[in-house]
């Protein structure tokens, strides 16, 4: 058969049925095979969306999400989502087609360094040179890209490469793969694990922090039982959300710039700091000298490069969170456990202090009470949000979300963690909606990040795929807006978006059915609606521009929280100005 059958061959042994891409010269081979294949292709409108809607895919699913472009332009356009995979630890496998072999290197129509340009930002990454090597190589690649510390993994492949021919008997595809050097360590060391969890049974203030490994591994059932066992709060970090019920009267909610008081709090406090499947990035931490001061710290990772690469470990434990977790839960049952009540009195008076205000009927609509409206209504609709999936989009929406929606599942809440990808949260919606058909997937999206993938409402008319968009409009870039408010004494330059365009007529131009909000009595009926529709939905929900959430300043103590300074828009036109008298003097001299 040719090179481009065996990728499909490829393909569906590795059990993949979906995917997302956009076809160019160097894949042509490739697509004409897909012609005869039984694999569902979703054609985004950019190739950064088909990168994001994999990403979504795999998020929401656990399995592997692919996405396929064409070589040059097709392949740098890929680069923002596999980079926000990357940095999130997704496993997303890229296809990109690439020159013919004998003009590689040539400056032929079209060529980039595909492996030079993904290298930094992959797991690993592959160019065929041979179209013998594409059955290892595949196997390979979804090997890489789903074990350990999960991650995307790219491969090249040149256009001659998917034309010539592979006797597949002869070179069939791997049951198994021989990757020398790669070795995940997935079981903690024995005395590591005696004794995290000696200091765990002695500590009277310890505290966990969940990051995102835990959800990865699937270790939220046993996070919860050391949790319950203990007596021990769990604070999170983004990536981390959903990996512990927050509804949970030990859940202290998300730790960082933007996190709770009692979880900022708690974690400055504590004696023992048990950080599960986290890199402690410095959007956690603040400023690392004043991180956790008075903490011992076990921190379990199944990536060892993490192990004290940002903070100190006293006790360090390499291997999959799920394992680890369980041989310390063995462990613990030994021995005897400290009271921690003391400890506890203490946690539930910061979680009092930190309860929020949500009751707003103000004009325009305060964000946190459209967020209350909107889990009572998703909860009305799914009791127990089991089969409900959020993604957010990044910015203020996104803290909005993360502070105040509850969840209770992992792989429940979508959002870009290390890389804060404006554009991800609505094709991220895609992937995921595609991953779980029969789950409610609601995108939450600023107006700003909506615009940088809106394209994408041609995709769910053309596929049908029944996504609710609810766009927070405020006509700013509301994040952005907020540290100039905070830090560069309210000098507001180039965050305003400005009335175009009308959201509800944008929609409803794809052939997407779309509603305004403008009002708090208005949230609840239209969400309903929206969501029981099944069907393609946008919601235009106009928010107050000048609503924002206390933060903890770049590099700062995380007791430092700083309240957010109301300050309405200023909208600087001086510039539109500028670009009419540049207009008219060249008209004049064109005339």
């Amino acid at each position: 058969m040719k090179g481009a059958e065996a990728i499909i061959k490829a393909l569906e042994a590795e059990g993949v049925k979906i995917i997302f891409g956009y076809p160019g010269g160097a894949m042509l081979p490739f697509y004409d095979a897909l012609y005869d294949s039984n694999l569902v292709h979703i054609l985004t409108r950019h190739e950064q969306a088909a990168a994001h809607a994999a990403d979504g895919f795999a998020r929401a699913s656990g399995e592997p999400g692919v996405c396929v472009s064409t070589s040059g332009p097709g392949a740098t356009n890929l680069v923002t989502g596999i980079a926000t995979a990357y940095a999130d630890s997704s496993p997303v496998i890229a296809l990109t087609g690439q020159v013919p072999t004998k003009l590689i290197g040539n400056d032929a129509f079209q060529e980039i360094d595909a492996l030079g340009l993904f290298m930094p930002i992959t797991k690993h990454n592959f160019q065929i040179k041979k179209t013998e090597e594409i059955p290892e190589i595949f196997r390979s690649a979804f090997e890489i890209a789903t074990t350990g510390r999960p991650g995307p993994v790219h491969i090249d492949i040149p256009k001659d490469i998917q034309d010539g021919e592979i006797d597949i008997e002869k070179y069939p595809i791997p049951a198994k793969v021989d990757l020398p050097g790669y070795k995940p360590k997935t079981v903690g060391h024995p005395l590591q694990i005696k004794k995290a969890a000696k200091l765990i049974a002695e500590a009277e203030k310890p505290v966990i922090l969940a990051g995102g490994g835990v959800i990865i591994s699937g270790a939220s059932e046993e996070l919860i039982r050391l949790s319950e066992f203990v007596k021990i709060p769990v604070c999170t970090t983004l990536m981390g959300k959903g990996s512990f019920p927050e509804d949970h009267p030990l859940s202290l909610g998300m730790v960082g710039m933007h996190g709770t008081k009692a979880a900022n709090y708690a974690v400055t406090e504590c004696d023992v700091l048990i950080a599960i499947g986290c890199r402690f990035s410095d959007r956690v931490t603040g400023d690392v000298r004043h991180f956790a001061p008075e903490a011992k710290i076990i921190h379990i990772d199944i990536d060892p490069a993490e192990i004290g690469k940002n903070v100190r470990a006293d006790v360090p434990i390499v291997g999959d969170a799920k394992n680890v977790l369980r041989d310390l839960l063995i462990v613990l049952t030994t021995l005897k456990i400290k009271s921690k009540e003391n400890w506890l009195e203490r946690i539930f008076e910061l979680k009092k202090m930190s309860i929020p205000m949500m009751d707003f009927d103000d004009k325009p609509i305060k964000p946190q009470r459209f967020v209350k409206d909107l889990m009572e209504v998703l909860q009305e609709i799914d009791p127990k949000l089991k089969n409900t999936i959020v993604t957010t989009d990044v910015g203020q929406n996104q803290m909005w979300m993360a502070h105040f929606f509850k969840t209770k599942m992992p792989r429940s809440f979508l959002a870009s963690g290390g890389l804060g990808t404006m554009g991800f949260g609505f094709p991220a919606a895609i992937g995921a909606k595609v991953a779980k058909p029969y789950a409610n997937v609601i995108s939450i999206t600023g107006d700003g990040g909506f615009l940088m993938n809106s394209q994408e409402l041609a995709t769910i008319k053309e596929y049908d795929i029944p996504v609710v968009i609810c766009i927070f409009d405020n006509r700013t870039l509301g994040m952005v807006y907020q540290w100039q408010n905070l830090y560069y004494g309210q000098r507001q330059s180039e965050v305003h978006l400005g009335e175009s365009p009308d959201f509800v007529k944008l929609a409803e131009s794809y052939g997407i059915k779309a509603d305004r909000i403008t009002s708090p009595d208005e949230i609840k009926e239209k969400l309903k609606e929206a969501i029981l529709s099944n069907e393609p939905y946008l919601l235009d929900v106009v928010i107050d521009p000048a609503e924002a959430l206390p933060m903890v300043p770049p590099g700062g103590k995380l007791t430092n929280i700083v309240q957010p300074i109301r300050v309405e828009p200023k909208i600087k036109r001086a510039a539109f100005e500028e670009i009419k008298k540049i207009r008219e003097i060249a008209t004049i001299r064109e005339y």
